[in-house]
């Protein structure tokens, strides 16, 4: 899986499968897919999508992390650039909310991923291929 591009955006839930036991193929995809982009240097975060991983992979999934452990894995991602949402990236997510007809939540990850001038954004949480604001949905359990 070879990503031809120079800034990918990761979704939580791509962050979220590469640390549950449980994902099973969508794991090992997941950790391959962020492994490649660790080579690269070319994967980016937003601050929703450290906190939606940190709630989910300490709550939602069967076989939680220690909290001390997905603290630890946050902290790792401090090495990728990183976008921190504010109040201007939530009105735009929310424009483009209306005008998308995205749900709010989706419409703040492409919001950060066009503010980090990301080229794609993986995710399995919109229409693979589809271009939204600039940025395209790519979905790395489909290749």
């Amino acid at each position: 899986m070879t990503f031809m591009s120079a800034n990918c955006f990761v979704d939580s839930n791509i962050l979220i499968y590469a640390h549950d036991t449980e994902a099973g193929r969508k794991r090992e995809v997941a950790r391959l897919s962020l492994q490649e982009l660790w080579e690269t240097n070319s994967g980016v975060l937003s601050t929703q999508v450290l906190q939606e991983f940190y709630v989910n992979v300490t709550r939602k999934i069967p076989r939680p992390l220690d909290r001390s452990t997905a603290r630890d894995i946050v902290h790792q991602y401090r090495a990728w650039p990183v976008v921190a949402i504010d109040p201007e990236m939530i009105c735009r997510a929310s424009e483009l909310e209306e005008r998308c007809q995205l749900s709010f939540w989706d419409a703040m990850i492409v919001t950060a991923a066009r503010t980090s001038r990301a080229d794609m954004l993986l995710t399995e949480d919109l229409n693979p291929g589809q271009m939204i604001d600039g940025v395209r949905v790519h979905n790395p359990f489909l290749d």
